[in-house]
């Protein structure tokens, strides 16, 4: 048993360590080339864990070449957009000037369904508001709107707008992230006197607290705390 629990814990070192190297972006967008090498590492990784009779080197072997066959074509994408329009396919409009385009849609085994779909997950309901609809080729759908449907900016209306910035997340669900608390500009006595002030005597009470630009603060206490 201990052998299966030493072996389970080698592949799963090796394919966080051959996901990091991938790059971040691919937990999230992933092309069609990331995707079948994705399959194929988690079908081999399988195999040395349910027969112990497998050598080890046979799943991880495979793994690392694997890699290296993304990391190459990923350098080849880079550098060739002949090759990655061949690999990875190129972007179609789906929606031009408020007119859908059904042969890209016929194309791309998209239907009304899932367009109206991606929609409304954008907070789109009106078709004739889009000026281009384009499908990526990772699958995403972005929308550019007309002009005219465009929220209005601040700019626009010749308002001053306070930059507020991004918030920064000072404590994280009950630890204080004293990096953070420096690019703030504050320190332990300030996160003090705003716990404070809201009745909290240890941050371990605090699910969240960020702070912005502007000194504006989110906090949320933890539940089941007192």
């Amino acid at each position: 048993m201990g052998i299966v629990y030493l072996r389970t814990l080698i592949i799963y070192v090796a394919l966080i360590f051959a996901m990091r190297l991938m790059g971040k972006r691919q937990l999230g967008e992933i092309e069609l080339s990331e995707l079948v090498i994705t399959v194929l590492i988690s079908d081999i990784a399988a195999h040395p864990l349910q027969d112990i009779g497998i050598p080890l080197m046979n799943g991880i072997l495979p793994i690392v070449i694997l890699l290296c066959c993304e990391l190459i074509i990923s350098g080849v994408i880079v550098k060739s957009n002949l090759a990655k329009e061949l690999i990875c396919g190129k972007p179609c409009f789906i929606i031009v000037n408020g007119v859908i385009d059904q042969k890209e849609m016929r194309k791309n085994r998209l239907t009304p369904d899932e367009l109206a779909e991606e929609l409304r997950g954008q907070s789109v309901l009106d078709i004739s508001m889009i000026k281009y609809a384009i499908l990526e080729t990772d699958g995403r759908l972005n929308i550019v709107l007309f002009p005219s449907e465009r929220p209005v900016t601040a700019g626009q209306m010749s308002i001053a707008a306070d930059d507020s910035g991004y918030p920064v997340v000072i404590i994280n669900n009950g630890q204080v992230v004293r990096k953070n608390l420096q690019i703030c500009g504050k320190d332990e006595r300030w996160l003090q006197k705003e716990l404070s002030a809201r009745k909290v005597s240890d941050p371990k009470e605090v699910f969240l607290m960020s702070v912005n630009n502007a000194g504006q603060i989110y906090f949320a206490k933890a539940e089941g705390k007192k």
